[in-house]
């Protein structure tokens, strides 16, 4: 079904003074430049359960991000194979939801909610720079790891249009965004963060069931678990506020839709050779990327475990910036994430990959952001 988004509309209105502001601002030179990294890697901060040798030894923790006062919890999930994607037979299924495929995931840490403005906009809107700058507090042992990683240009609009920012989810953000928090939050903390893959975040929504739904397939419970286009009063709603899945993650189902690190596809290679292990499909174009588990704008069926929605051009149709902005969706205020921290620590080569741009064009315009350019 086709939404017309109520904080899209206000856009137009919105866009006037803050556009000629911003344009105004990178045109004096006042947009950041960004330091170099110090050799080596951050420091890890101090967080109690953080740290296992193995899955068995993996407990949840809270993670806190240095000089904002701000702390989230992670779960830990453990290892195992589960068959991904949806039956032929089930009710209002997709065709890129198919065909199944039996999928083998190894252990990982994932957060208990969707990431929050929060967390978020200590990143976006440089809050702990802000308040090193004021003297309110002192700089951490990471914050020059962290200061060199790249961040949005300032926003055209509020991001949150209106909905509410403590305590709810982040959203509006483009995949390279999402993927920049990550590697910021990493340098904060000193763990390795990314986005969930495809198969990570089906495997964890899903919980150990083979359901429409972590709680079955009777949609008639979905008031208790998700918050959706149905109940959801035309905007997200605070991260918690429904039942979690039977792991414990909340708004697994519904809230905010999360990207994952996936291209989208029409459908899911088979396995071959037994069980696919730790899939992911990297993405080679801007569209289509995969978003999962539907949103406060979306009907039931779209937030079924195997359902799947992929990104596209209209989610920043309203940006007026040419070339579109590479942190941005405008269109999109459904669109939100979560972090995951795989018990083992990839290289740093591959950590590069999950972290950075993927494209040329956008690596293009994010250097010329860091040098201070529009």
């Amino acid at each position: 079904m086709i939404r017309l988004h109520t904080p899209s509309a206000l856009l137009p209105a919105l866009l006037v003074p803050l556009v000629a502001a911003s344009v105004a601002a990178m045109q004096d030179g006042s947009a950041p430049r960004y330091p170099d990294a110090p050799e080596g890697a951050p420091p890890p901060v101090a967080a109690e359960g953080s740290s296992a040798a193995s899955e068995d030894e993996m407990t949840r923790y809270t993670e806190r991000i240095t000089e904002a006062d701000v702390e989230f919890a992670l779960l830990p999930i453990r290892g195992g194979t589960f068959v991904m994607g949806s039956p032929d037979g089930e009710k209002d299924r997709n065709s890129d939801e198919g065909p199944q495929r039996e999928v083998q995931v190894s252990p990982f840490w994932m957060g208990v909610h969707e990431v929050r403005w929060d967390e978020y906009r200590v990143f976006m809107d440089r809050l702990d720079i802000q308040l090193r700058a004021s003297e309110t507090v002192d700089a951490a042992p990471q914050a020059p790891w962290a200061d060199a990683v790249s961040r949005p240009t300032p926003p055209y609009v509020p991001m949150d249009f209106g909905m509410g920012v403590e305590g709810y989810p982040a959203v509006c953000m483009t995949q390279f965004a999402a993927k920049q928090y990550t590697k910021w939050l990493s340098m904060k903390t000193g763990r390795f963060y990314r986005l969930p893959t495809e198969a990570e975040w089906e495997y964890a929504c899903r919980a150990g069931t083979t359901t429409a739904y972590s709680w079955g397939d009777d949609p008639k419970d979905v008031d208790d678990y998700a918050v959706y286009f149905d109940n959801g009063d035309d905007q997200y709603a605070k991260v918690g506020t429904k039942k979690p899945n039977p792991w414990g993650l909340f708004d697994m189902h519904g809230n905010v839709a999360e990207w994952t690190l996936d291209a989208h596809g029409k459908s899911y290679a088979p396995a071959t050779d037994g069980a696919l292990v730790d899939p992911l499909v990297w993405p080679k174009r801007l569209y289509p990327r995969v978003v999962r588990g539907g949103s406060w704008d979306d009907d039931i069926e779209d937030l079924r475990s195997g359902a799947r929605k992929a990104s596209r051009k209209g989610w920043k149709v309203q940006d007026p910036q040419l070339p579109k902005s590479i942190w941005y969706h405008t269109d999109a205020p459904f669109v939100g994430f979560r972090v995951v921290r795989p018990l083992v620590e990839p290289s740093d080569a591959e950590k590069a990959k999950y972290w950075d741009a993927d494209l040329e064009e956008v690596l293009e315009i994010q250097d010329k952001q860091r040098r201070g350019e529009r």
